[in-house]
């Protein structure tokens, strides 16, 4: 029997490589798997329904989900997972030692709907003493999916589309939030600063109050496809656990990573979380994702109440 070609987008993970080699291979599918950048993937998907499936924003996901949006459907394997303290920037001399010190500012964001300008404003509001109406957000680009928070919370959208860097450097905004590191930051100029200066520290505070490593997207399918053939759900969940497994064990032999200390990383990490820090299935993310559930109702980004099940494929909401 024929295997079911289908297309899927991700990232361009480490642990993607057994996948990529087909080292491990999916059940009864013979899949194309494409290295997109999130911004165009996610907007591809969105948009144009490019993909069989792809990582995708969690955020947007939810958003979708709230508008009964449903030509898609998500598994509950999350590709990237990131602390958002380690992104918060300042200008350089600006005086802000403390998120509350914000009150009453602007700050950047790519969208006031992306993942990590999701978990940042519940992260300000809940643990730093920084309220999201407190807050004029600034936005450079489009929403994907779109949203109707109340009027009490101040968001702008700039017409001509700028980099956080740049408004952050021309004083337009005091602060800014983005899955990426400044180039700035990243040449060695002055210019900008961190929020949070020992950042590591923060944010390993933050995991031990909140039990919480943010996660940023799933993996969703076309409905059409699912509906035609339901197994296909699970055999990527397995496939993406499998390559994870194997690259997690590829890593224990130091001599194959390219870091001085790899291995003391690895054994620090383990030890600080007590078990796998990327966990997969449904069980072990529950208090995550009703936690980015509770942010975007409170953010105004939900058009109804969500449930964590709800958002996942019936045949995986038991792993």
């Amino acid at each position: 029997m024929a295997k079911l070609k289908l297309t899927i987008a991700c990232d361009g993970y480490d642990y993607l490589a057994p996948l990529k080699e087909r080292e491990v291979e999916a059940k009864g599918i013979d899949l194309n798997l494409l290295t997109v950048q999130s911004g165009t993937r996610h907007e591809r998907m969105f948009r144009y329904g490019e993909y069989d499936a792809c990582e995708f924003s969690m955020s947007s996901y939810l958003v979708a989900r709230g508008k009964d949006i449903d030509w898609f459907q998500a598994i509950p394997f999350f590709p990237r997972r990131m602390f958002g303290h380690k992104f918060c920037f300042i200008r350089a001399g600006s005086g802000f030692g403390q998120p509350a010190d914000l009150q009453g500012c602007r700050i950047g964001l790519r969208s006031y709907e992306n993942t990590l300008a999701l978990m940042v404003k519940g992260m300000l509001m809940h643990d730093y003493g920084l309220p999201v109406e407190k807050v004029n957000w600034v936005c450079v680009n489009k929403e994907l999916v779109g949203s109707s928070p109340p009027d009490n919370i101040r968001i702008d959208h700039l017409e001509e589309k700028r980099t956080l860097a740049d408004i952050l450097l021309t004083q337009e905004v005091e602060a800014e939030v983005e899955p990426d590191l400044p180039s700035e930051w990243l040449k060695g100029e002055k210019t900008v600063e961190r929020l949070f200066p020992d950042f590591e520290a923060e944010e390993r505070s933050y995991y031990k109050k909140t039990r919480i490593f943010p996660i940023m997207h799933p993996i969703v399918i076309k409905k059409e496809i699912l509906d035609r053939d339901p197994w296909v759900a699970t055999s990527l969940f397995e496939v993406f656990k499998e390559s994870w497994r194997v690259y997690r064990e590829f890593m224990q032999q130091p001599h194959r990573l390219s870091f001085a200390w790899a291995s003391s990383y690895l054994e620090e990490e383990k030890e600080f979380f007590g078990k796998d820090p990327y966990p997969q299935g449904l069980r072990e993310n529950r208090h995550d994702l009703q936690t980015m559930i509770q942010f975007a109702q409170e953010q105004g980004m939900l058009a109804r109440p969500l449930t964590v099940d709800e958002l996942f494929t019936d045949n995986t909401r038991g792993t």
